[in-house]
């Protein structure tokens, strides 16, 4: 008797009826390196020309970064995986973060569109703006616009670049076990710094064989 062969999993998906919101849903995950790289690098410069030092600039660029990380994970735990009672915040889970869960592969979604970014990236400097002074704002603003590109492109290597060295290897295998075992954890993309600090990293160990699986499929 014959059997009908399994279909592949489709690779993406359409999220909207409209073409022009569906088109701009997708964006190439070089484009926020592409515009934020040149945006920083001037602002840096802004900082050195109005007298700030190198090791000041250096010190609060890290300071942002850190601050980076951690809203990375708060998003990550307390915003992407919240999945509502009704329909339109079950509908805004997808769209925010469900549709990377169901094709990930689809690399065209991995990334924020810059139409959000930018207006994100402007909202948090005008909130550090209000709290430091001016040169003080744009270098923490640097640093944790810096943090978030760190973030996407670690993202986008987990999924779809081969790993090398031992980091790129353990961050690979760390998200694969929050993506393909079940575990609620491993909030952390590019640092799980705060998944020990509040004690969310998971015994990678109990599911080894499906994040293996998945981690090798890039590898």
């Amino acid at each position: 008797m014959a059997t009908s062969a399994k279909r592949p999993k489709p690779s993406t998906c359409r999220m909207f009826d409209t073409p022009v919101i569906e088109l701009f849903s997708r964006i190439h995950p070089a484009s926020p390196f592409v515009f934020w790289v040149p945006v920083l690098a001037l602002l840096c410069a802004w900082d050195l020309w109005q007298g700030m030092g190198v090791l000041t600039l250096l010190g609060l660029f890290g300071t942002g970064m850190l601050a980076w990380t951690l809203v990375e994970y708060l998003l990550h735990r307390y915003v992407f995986h919240y999945i509502g009672p009704v329909w339109w915040k079950r509908r805004m889970y997808f769209i925010l973060h469900g549709v990377h869960h169901d094709y990930p592969q689809d690399f065209k979604r991995l990334v924020m569109p810059l139409g959000i970014s930018i207006p994100l990236g402007v909202a948090f400097f005008l909130l550090v703006d209000l709290f430091a002074v001016r040169p003080v704002a744009v270098a923490l603003f640097c640093g944790f616009a810096g943090g978030y590109l760190c973030y996407d492109g670690i993202h986008f290597a987990t999924h779809h670049v081969k790993a090398r060295t031992r980091v790129g290897k353990y961050l690979k295998r760390y998200h694969m076990v929050h993506h393909f075992t079940g575990l609620e954890g491993m909030w952390g993309v590019s640092s799980p710094l705060w998944d020990f600090v509040f004690r969310t990293e998971t015994d990678q160990r109990k599911k080894a064989p499906a994040a293996d699986r998945h981690a090798d499929a890039t590898s």
